[in-house]
């Protein structure tokens, strides 16, 4: 039986708890440095070694449990890191004079950067955006960055919006969701690579629980509540 290079990479990821994405690079940069041993060349070897198992370190994907994921009443955080930012603006390309909250998550490289659903719903729409790769804790990354926009109808119709932001490092954008797809609170839904953020659009019937500063945790942090 043929095993795809791609089943082989969730199969790996999937025991050792590493984003698939992750499996093949650092499966190479492993093999590279055992490569080097062999050939003698001790320092190279010991180096590639290291950075393989950086690399697997990066792209860790642990388990999560949601603080509340039985209930429609909260938002939770998409991705894990700082809040950098907590606005009020329209949905990108939504109606004008519509104000949602705002809840930016600035990622560092030692954060997990699988994203995961801040709400469970059908997936209304996915549009990626070529762009720049400033330092993604600017506000006008948001505008100016290569950058991901997924959006979602929740259980009573509500929009949401999550746009994954990439940074000064991060080069790639992975997002698994396509127009219709059903999610769950907390599902993964993709990741960036090396740095980056996530914003949160949330509808204005929600009030924001955290503040900026705040460490949060994709899957699990509670960022938004309903008022009623």
């Amino acid at each position: 039986m043929t095993v795809k290079a791609g089943d082989f990479a969730r199969r790996v990821g999937g025991a050792v708890g590493i984003a698939p994405e992750g499996v093949t690079l650092a499966c190479a940069v492993l093999a590279a440095g055992a490569l080097a041993l062999a050939l003698g060349w001790q320092w190279a070897g010991l180096i590639a070694i290291l950075c393989g198992f950086a690399i697997a370190a990066f792209f860790r994907d642990p388990e999560r449990a949601p603080a509340n994921s039985s209930s429609e009443r909260v938002v939770l955080s998409g991705a894990d890191g700082t809040v950098s930012d907590v606005a009020d603006m329209p949905l990108p390309d939504g109606a004008a004079g519509v104000c949602y909250h705002r809840v930016s998550v600035f990622m560092s490289p030692l954060n997990v950067h699988v994203n995961r659903a801040p709400v469970g719903g059908e997936i209304t729409s996915v549009r990626h955006t070529p762009g720049a790769f400033h330092a993604a804790f600017r506000d006008y990354a948001s505008e100016r960055n290569e950058r991901n926009l997924i959006m979602l109808s929740d259980a009573r119709g509500r929009q949401h919006a999550i746009v994954q932001i990439a940074g000064y490092l991060a080069r790639r954008i992975v997002c698994h969701l396509h127009p219709r797809d059903t999610v769950r609170c907390g599902e993964r839904i993709g990741l960036i690579m090396f740095g980056s953020r996530v914003d949160h659009f949330i509808p204005p019937d929600y009030r924001v629980v955290v503040k900026i500063g705040e460490r949060v945790r994709a899957g699990e942090s509670i960022i938004a509540e309903l008022l009623q």
